[in-house]
């Protein structure tokens, strides 16, 4: 395709990128491709629209989706980290805009409306706050004087207190489990992960009993009573699905799934498909946390290190509880699962998320010891 004597930007793209994460996040794309048109035709008729209205928004959102992957991931690490400021700023007024004049739906203002669609700020912070706290946890590591962890922190309470307020709960758990994540990987003291924990689980305990849908969510996880009509009709589209499924189009239970196209399409993929390519779909998310954090184990940078690591587990985090809450392991939450389901803001915001984790996984050379040596290591060698 590309002669390793050329030197334009494109060839030396080509020849750096990690073509496994690449090929990986493509494969994603297509499961979701496949199932907007398994899934999304019977909500879309339900509500009264075209049968391929979710269709064709999902392909029109995957063509700024794909240019932001592969765009962001020319960018080198300090290009990354100028970026995520920038996202992050912005992500940040919209998100109190959003508080004062967002759209209500179900009681959350998560959303701003801009351009004719709804964004919800909050999908694109969170990669963002993983590359900035990850430059003020590597920060703290080569300057300890400098108070990067202290930051760290206080910019996640910042963050967790706006997702509070929308309230969006998933999300703030999921920007918990990332955060700490990252706060144990950079190797902070145990006395500081026992006290954070605590506060988490303080905060859990404290979300139950001043948030009446959460306490709602998490009584009819634990006793089965109330409205559980979403929760079961996924579970029955799983089961019946068995191991190789009903085929394509030929699901009954999806048509009745009132959300089968953003927070249930592991049911439907379940249900025509089968658990075999359920499996294959999870393998495919567990192969990328899996390298991104081999990768970071060997990556001489700590802000690489870190950043690669917060990305893979972001990724994983919140594809473990889509497939959770389908599987009936967790009480249900609203959270799409990343490149599958329907949903723009989400679509873009993953593929942005994907974008830094190529662009920090890209082999670059580094000087050490006198001599050239290749960090973010790969299965390629370096050009002669």
């Amino acid at each position: 395709m590309y002669n390793r004597s050329d030197r334009s930007a494109v060839a030396e793209w080509w020849w750096t990128i990690d073509r496994w994460f690449l090929a990986s996040f493509i494969a994603l794309i297509g499961f979701g491709v496949v199932l907007s048109f398994a899934a999304s035709p019977a909500v879309a008729e339900r509500i009264g629209l075209n049968a391929y209205h979710f269709v064709e928004r999902h392909a029109l959102f995957l063509i700024p989706a794909f240019v932001v992957m592969i765009g962001v991931s020319f960018l080198d690490p300090r290009q990354i980290r100028r970026l995520a400021l920038v996202v992050l700023l912005v992500s940040v007024a919209l998100m109190v805009m959003a508080l004062f004049f967002g759209v209500e739906v179900k009681g959350s203002r998560r959303w701003v409306s801009m351009f004719g669609m709804s964004l919800q700020p909050s999908e694109f912070m969170k990669p963002a706050f993983v590359i900035l706290c990850a430059w003020l946890f590597a920060e703290s590591k080569r300057r300890p004087e400098i108070p990067g962890s202290l930051i760290a922190m206080i910019l996640f309470g910042a963050m967790a207190a706006l997702l509070i307020a929308q309230p969006d709960l998933g999300q703030t758990v999921l920007l918990a489990g990332t955060w700490g994540a990252m706060f144990f990987i950079a190797g902070l003291s145990w006395l500081w992960i026992l006290v954070l924990g605590g506060v988490a689980a303080t905060g859990m305990v404290g979300a139950y009993f001043v948030f009446p849908h959460v306490a709602g969510r998490i009584n009819r996880f634990l006793t089965g009573e109330g409205d559980t009509f979403q929760v079961d009709t996924g579970r029955e589209a799983i089961i019946r699905g068995g191991w190789f499924g009903q085929g394509p189009g030929e699901g009954t239970v999806k048509r009745i799934l009132p959300d089968s196209h953003t927070d249930f399409v592991f049911s439907v993929l379940a249900e025509e498909f089968g658990i075999v390519l359920c499996g294959v779909l999870v393998t495919i998310f567990a192969f990328i946390v899996i390298r991104a954090l081999m990768q970071a184990m060997r990556d001489h940078d700590p802000f690489q290190r870190f950043a690669v690591s917060g990305l893979a587990i972001l990724i994983g985090f919140q594809s473990t509880i889509n497939i959770a809450v389908n599987l009936q392991l967790m009480p249900a939450k609203g959270m799409t699962l990343p490149f599958v389901s329907y949903g723009g803001s989400s679509m873009i915001a993953v593929a942005l998320t994907a974008g830094m984790l190529l662009a920090l996984t890209r082999r670059r050379p580094e000087t050490r010891a006198g001599r050239i040596q290749f960090h973010a290591t790969s299965h390629f060698q370096p050009a002669a």
